[in-house]
């Protein structure tokens, strides 16, 4: 399993954690997202052949910013 650290904008809230953890949780390979609010980013555990590409625009069709 690999780990992917992903710097995310516009959250500011518990609930923009939540729309992001479900994108990125939806996103086909992945195993597990931890959101974090104060360090606006997200930890993504996920399979070797999981697409970064994929995890990236789920979060912005959540209507987030990946940095």
């Amino acid at each position: 399993m690999m780990k992917t650290v992903l710097k995310i904008g516009g959250m500011s809230c518990e609930h923009c954690v939540k729309q992001v953890t479900g994108a990125l949780e939806g996103v086909s390979g992945v195993k597990s997202a931890k959101v974090s609010l104060k360090a606006n980013n997200a930890v993504v555990n996920h399979d070797d052949g999981a697409d970064l590409e994929a995890m990236k625009a789920a979060v912005v069709e959540a209507g987030y910013e990946v940095e």
